[in-house]
C-alpha cells in the first residue's frame, strides 16, 4: 500500500475519488436545501453565501443538487462496471481456458460488438426503453464488456501453460479449480485497473445520456441533467454549466489518474526505470 501511495498519480487519484465518495455518502447531512424544492423567489440566483453554487431556473439549490447528483453518477458507474466486468470475466475465462471453437465463437461476438460504436448502440437501446437509472446501468454494463473479455482472455492465454497451472492439472485439479484458484487470482491486477478506468467511462456515458434527455429524468438530479438545464441559461447563468462540468471533469480525471497509476505501479517494465 505504501508503494502505491508513493506513486503521485495513485495518491492524487485516490484523494479525488475518496473526497467525491465521502461527499456523496454524506450528501443528506450536508446539503443545505432539499434538492427538488422549487422556490420561485430564488430563480437563477448567482453563487453566494446562501446558495454556494447558485440556483437553477426553478429556484432549486445547485449545490444540493450537485451533492445528490454525485450519488447517481457514481452509482451508475459502479453498477454498470460491475455488470460489464462480471460478463467479461466469464467470457474471457472461457475463451482463454478452453480455446478452440469456444474461443473463436466468443471472440467473433466481441468483434461484432466492437464494430458498433458503443454510444450509438446505447442510444439505440435506450430509445426503446423507459429512461430510468436502472435501465441505464444495465444497458451500459451490457454494452461495455468487450474490453474486459479480451483482457481476461489474454491473461489466461499467457498463464495457461505456466508451471504452477500444469502442476495443478497433473495433480487432477478440475477446470473450475484451475480457473478460480490458479488463473483468475493471477489476472486480477489488470482487471482492477480496467474496472477503475471503466467507471470513468460509465460516468461520462451517463452524463451524456442525461444531457440528451435519455438518462436520469427530472426531478431526480444527476450531473448530466443539471448541465441540460444550464444550456438554456448559459449566457447569463454560467454556474449551471460550470459546476456540473467541473464535477464530471474532476471525477473522470481522478479515476483515470488512479487507473494509470496502478497500471504503472504493477508494470514490471516501468518499475525498472
Amino acid at each position: 500500500m505504501k508503494k502505491l501511495l508513493a506513486n503521485p498519480l495513485v495518491s492524487l487519484g485516490f484523494i479525488i475519488i475518496t473526497s467525491i465518495l465521502i461527499l456523496a455518502l454524506i450528501a443528506p447531512f450536508i446539503a443545505p436545501y432539499d434538492p427538488d424544492a422549487i422556490d420561485v423567489k430564488a430563480i437563477l440566483l448567482s453563487p453566494s453565501t446562501h446558495h454556494l453554487m447558485g440556483t437553477d431556473g426553478l429556484g432549486r439549490d445547485v449545490f444540493s443538487r450537485m451533492l445528490y447528483g454525485s450519488r447517481i453518477s457514481l452509482m451508475v458507474g459502479f453498477v454498470a462496471v460491475g455488470i460489464s466486468t462480471a460478463i467479461g470475466i466469464v467470457l474471457g475465462a472461457l475463451a482463454g481456458f478452453y480455446r478452440g471453437w469456444v474461443d473463436t465463437l466468443i471472440m467473433r461476438i466481441v468483434d461484432v460488438m466492437l464494430s458498433i460504436p458503443t454510444f450509438f448502440l446505447i442510444l439505440a437501446v435506450i430509445a426503446f426503453l423507459t429512461p430510468s437509472i436502472w435501465n441505464i446501468m444495465i444497458v451500459i454494463g451490457l454494452t461495455s464488456w468487450m474490453g474486459v473479455t479480451r483482457l481476461v482472455r489474454a491473461e489466461f492465454l499467457s498463464l495457461r501453460n505456466r508451471e504452477f497451472v500444469l502442476a495443478a492439472q497433473t495433480l487432477g485439479a478440475k477446470d473450475a479449480r484451475l480457473i478460480f484458484t490458479h488463473l483468475l487470482p493471477n489476472s486480477l491486477t489488470p482487471i482492477i485497473v480496467s474496472s477503475i478506468l471503466g467507471i470513468a467511462s460509465a460516468v461520462l456515458v451517463e452524463s451524456g445520456l442525461s444531457f440528451l434527455g435519455l438518462g436520469v429524468q427530472a426531478p431526480q438530479a444527476s450531473w448530466g441533467n443539471i448541465l441540460t438545464d444550464g444550456k438554456e441559461y448559459i449566457q447569463f447563468a454560467w454556474w449551471l454549466s460550470l459546476f456540473p462540468g467541473l464535477a464530471i471533469l474532476i471525477t473522470v480525471l481522478g479515476y483515470n489518474l488512479l487507473g494509470d497509476g496502478l497500471r504503472d505501479a504493477y508494470n514490471p517494465r516501468s518499475s525498472q526505470h
